[in-house]
């Protein structure tokens, strides 16, 4: 469908795209919608679990989400994603176009952790096998996630808000002893992601002064924990408030970073990691000649475990300041991902013999 006004931008707003191609009028009805019940429009997560009710953030800053610019972090219509300008001669018009909605670039334009995780790969060398073959998110990602099916999802991680599973295309996996051993309890993203890429001193008292958001990205890790009675891949994120007031945060955690080849039994048992883990603490971020850097490996949540980060201020220049003597992190789970329990953190203490070639044989 095509509107067109010689000559002039002629704006479009409407609510929906119905998939005969009839657009929805702008003064229909909302209950009507289904797009307006779905995370791309809600981003309902980040409120949910910012919440002081939910054990978020809010405990620390006393603002209420409705306050925040996290709000504006959304597809507000079907504009944002499907919307094209054309032109033809003198003639500026614009069409709502399904290809222009399913390029990567659309995508990329507001998923900005998959964006640095696609470049922190390429530049390595070690392109996600799907990204190597071609695919982008629409070949994953299905309709009903993007643009919602009525309900209203408090999360990407609730049960029942996503299609995408590995299983959907890999149906024949074979019952080999590496897919097997573990009895079902591991989903595939604890082996066959490679790392993930998370976000550190997410500094929020910049985001409310500035409106910008500012935080030092690190990766060469990969969390785990339990979601939905699995193991899986997940990542951390950490946050300062004011001078000395910190949050650190676990979630389960799909990174665009798949290997073809899955992690060996020696990449999560009876590693060094595990032996400081079950010696109580485990430095996770650190400052070394002025730089942030981080612990690399399979990190497991555990309860228990103090996680040691370093947390820093930005002072008026812009400038990342380590903070002395910081208070403890206030800890959150999110996503509906639990930390590991002590049986599944003393199997991952053993020495495993595995059933593959160790890396490099």
């Amino acid at each position: 469908m095509k509107f067109r006004l010689p000559g002039v931008a002629l704006s479009v707003a409407l609510l929906g795209i119905a998939g005969t191609g009839t657009v929805f009028s702008a003064d229909v009805e909302k209950e009507d919608c289904f797009y307006l019940k779905s995370l791309h429009y809600t981003a309902a997560g980040m409120e949910y679990w910012y919440s002081a009710e939910n054990g978020g953030l809010e405990q620390l800053t006393g603002i209420p989400y409705d306050d925040l610019t996290c709000k504006n972090c959304h597809a507000g219509g079907c504009d944002r994603c499907h919307k094209v300008e054309r032109q033809e001669k003198d003639c500026t018009y614009y069409e709502y176009s399904t290809d222009a909605a399913s390029k990567q670039k659309m995508c990329l334009g507001c998923h900005g952790r998959e964006g640095a995780m696609i470049r922190i790969n390429h530049k390595k060398g070690q392109d996600d096998v799907h990204l190597s073959m071609g695919m982008v998110c629409v070949d994953c990602h299905s309709g009903r996630e993007l643009h919602g099916d009525g309900t209203s999802y408090v999360s990407l991680k609730q049960p029942g808000a996503m299609d995408t599973q590995c299983e959907n295309c890999h149906d024949d996996v074979k019952t080999t002893e590496s897919h097997t051993v573990h009895n079902g309890r591991l989903d595939c993203k604890a082996c066959h992601i490679r790392h993930v890429v998370s976000c550190t001193n997410c500094h929020f008292d910049t985001m409310v002064e500035e409106g910008k958001r500012k935080a030092i990205p690190v990766s060469g890790w990969v969390f785990l924990m339990n979601y939905e009675d699995k193991v899986t891949s997940a990542s951390m994120q950490t946050f300062v408030v004011g001078k000395d007031k910190t949050f650190l945060i676990f979630a389960p955690h799909m990174s665009h970073a798949v290997m073809k080849e899955g992690r060996h039994c020696e990449g999560c048992h009876a590693t060094d990691i595990m032996k400081r883990l079950n010696e109580g603490s485990l430095v996770l971020t650190d400052i070394k000649a002025g730089e942030v850097v981080n612990t690399k490996g399979v990190i497991p949540v555990v309860d228990k475990v103090d996680y040691r980060c370093v947390y820093l201020d930005r002072n008026e220049e812009g400038e990342w300041v380590p903070i002395d003597h910081p208070a403890d992190p206030i800890r959150q789970y999110v996503a509906f991902g639990e930390p590991l329990t002590p049986d599944q953190v003393e199997k991952m203490s053993e020495k495993q013999k595995s059933p593959l070639p160790k890396m490099g044989d």
